[in-house]
């Protein structure tokens, strides 16, 4: 590898940028691709172009089929901004750091947001919507906002609405989010970001305890994170 693609290689990791480095495997060239920039000594088709940003996408490091190419992902960590330091959360943080996730718990109620409730994890005491924006959710992070307060619920939506995260889930029954939904239109989301909230949160798993709760919000990130259908119950009609 040349230092200059090296260079710009360590700098975009560095910086937590998702990049990708793509070698044509017979002439040895290669090519960096960085957001929707491109550096190196390879001139890539079009079509070449979009199989490596597909790649980068999905997080996927191998040969690009039928291209004579290869592309190695260098993606930062996954990212879980949990907004509201409950017992839920409690539970859900350390799922998510074994799925390699690095989470932080965000909650300006500092007898909640302790140490001791929530030991070696990052914890922000800041409003939700102001410490969401200091954080810059990207597209590998995931928002679940869990206090059921909303005080503190409606506008950590409203910034996580106006980020590219892959997630937002909500936590509350169908009643409490349809109440969300009408002061979320008052204050003038559009249905297109609305629809973009997972509520109730979680896949529909019959999950009852703070821990099954976590399970099925972890699983419904995980769902969404790869784009997968959603689940069919064994025997139902295809």
């Amino acid at each position: 590898m040349k230092h200059a693609l090296f260079d710009a290689l360590q700098a975009a990791r560095a910086g937590k940028r998702p990049v990708a480095l793509i070698t044509e495997l017979e002439s040895g060239k290669q090519v960096l691709l960085d957001g929707d920039g491109v550096s190196g000594d390879l001139n890539l088709k079009e079509s070449e172009l979009a199989l490596a940003k597909r790649a980068l996408d999905g997080d996927r490091s191998g040969p690009l089929e039928e291209t004579g190419l290869f592309v190695h992902v260098f993606n930062p960590p996954l990212r879980l901004m949990v907004v509201g330091a409950v017992h839920i959360a409690q539970f859900l943080v350390p799922m998510a750091a074994l799925a390699g996730y690095e989470a932080v718990v965000i909650d300006p109620r500092q007898a909640w947001a302790t140490g001791a409730r929530f030991p070696d994890v990052s914890l922000v005491t800041e409003w939700p919507d102001d410490a969401l924006r200091a954080l810059k959710p990207d597209r590998r992070t995931a928002v679940a906002v869990l206090t059921h307060d909303p005080k503190l619920d409606d506008p950590a939506l409203c910034a996580a609405l106006a980020s590219p995260v892959f997630y937002i889930g909500a936590l509350g029954s169908r009643r409490t989010h349809a109440k969300r939904l009408a002061r979320l239109r008052e204050a003038g989301v559009g249905e297109a970001d609305l629809a973009r909230i997972h509520a109730p949160i979680g896949l529909a798993v019959g999950a009852k305890s703070p821990a099954e709760i976590s399970i099925s919000i972890l699983a419904q990130m995980t769902q969404e994170l790869h784009g997968a259908p959603p689940l069919i119950k064994a025997g139902a009609a295809k």
